[in-house]
């Protein structure tokens, strides 16, 4: 009889796989998870958020109404019943300042969408057209670039007149130099790529490639800039008002609170320091949060 030989397969050992991101989890994924491992930034998108909500919910968070003046208890230091103080009107201050996070955070982000959308556009047209419209549309930013902001923004103010709504316009009209400069920046390089020179051959116009192939290529960029120039406007808008060009009285904002509270510097210290630590907190955390978003986007800064 021939032997009969068995043979038995012998399990295959486990791997180990080491975590490499596919498809279908996408960018985002990536960049949730490299903001999760960053925790300035976390801490700084904390703080927005709770800004946000307590701004949200001013009505029913802020002890009193912002605008309820009393003689009698104007310049109280800080006390169970005034937590922050209150102002030369006898207006809680604390209250004001919540009311004033709706205003600051509101004139950050219509002043930062009006300078992203026209800044974004203009440098997508600039880069892709090129040749003299690109050299006009150059020159032009280098003109603009070449005032300070805060000046930029005297100047617009000048022709518009003071007033909230003119400082959000003027101070977005000031950005838009900055985003046309990495809008451009960013589409001459992605006009190089094979699916734009693609387009361009199936007969494709230049604002359907602008629109849906340049655009979205230089959002990423574009979101960080955002993010910091909300910062900026924010600062902008604060120091206008303080010079009484932006929000006029009895409007709480942060910038006219620090205005009317510097004759009070040696008097009332509260009057002076709240508002300007809203000020510096604020800022502060979207900073970070740009930073670590900044990181996050980049491939070349990931950990």
């Amino acid at each position: 009889m021939s032997e009969q030989i068995v043979l038995q397969a012998k399990p295959a050992e486990p791997v180990a796989l080491s975590w490499a991101p596919t498809r279908e989890q996408g960018q985002w994924a990536i960049i949730v998870r490299q903001l999760r491992r960053n925790r300035v930034a976390v801490i700084g998108l904390v703080l927005i958020i709770l800004e946000i909500i307590v701004a949200l919910a001013a009505p029913w968070v802020a002890p009193y109404d912002p605008l309820d003046q009393s003689v009698r208890e104007a310049l109280k230091p800080p006390s169970p019943q005034h937590l922050l103080g209150t102002d030369d009107l006898g207006r809680d201050l604390l209250s004001r300042i919540i009311y004033g996070a709706r205003i600051s955070l509101r004139v950050g982000l219509i002043a930062a969408g009006i300078a992203g959308i026209g800044g974004v556009f203009i440098g997508a047209v600039a880069g892709f057209r090129g040749g003299g419209l690109d050299e006009v549309i150059m020159r032009l930013v280098d003109i603009l670039l070449a005032f300070p902001g805060m000046l930029l923004a005297l100047t617009i103010i000048a022709v518009l007149g003071p007033g909230l709504f003119n400082v959000m316009i003027a101070v977005g009209i000031g950005s838009i130099p900055s985003f046309t400069r990495v809008a451009r920046g960013q589409t001459l390089s992605v006009k190089e790529e094979d699916y734009v020179l693609s387009a361009r051959v199936v007969g494709c116009s230049d604002m359907r490639i602008i629109f849906h192939y340049i655009v979205p290529n230089v959002l990423p960029t574009v979101i960080v800039l955002t993010t910091l120039r909300v910062a900026t406007a924010i600062l902008t808008a604060a120091g206008l008002s303080f010079l009484g060009l932006g929000a006029q009285p009895p409007t709480p904002e942060w910038g006219a609170i620090l205005s009317a509270a510097r004759v009070y510097l040696r008097q009332a210290w509260w009057f002076t320091t709240f508002p300007g630590l809203a000020i510096m907190i604020t800022v502060m955390s979207i900073n970070l949060f740009g930073d670590g978003l900044r990181d996050a986007l980049d491939p070349k800064l990931r950990r």
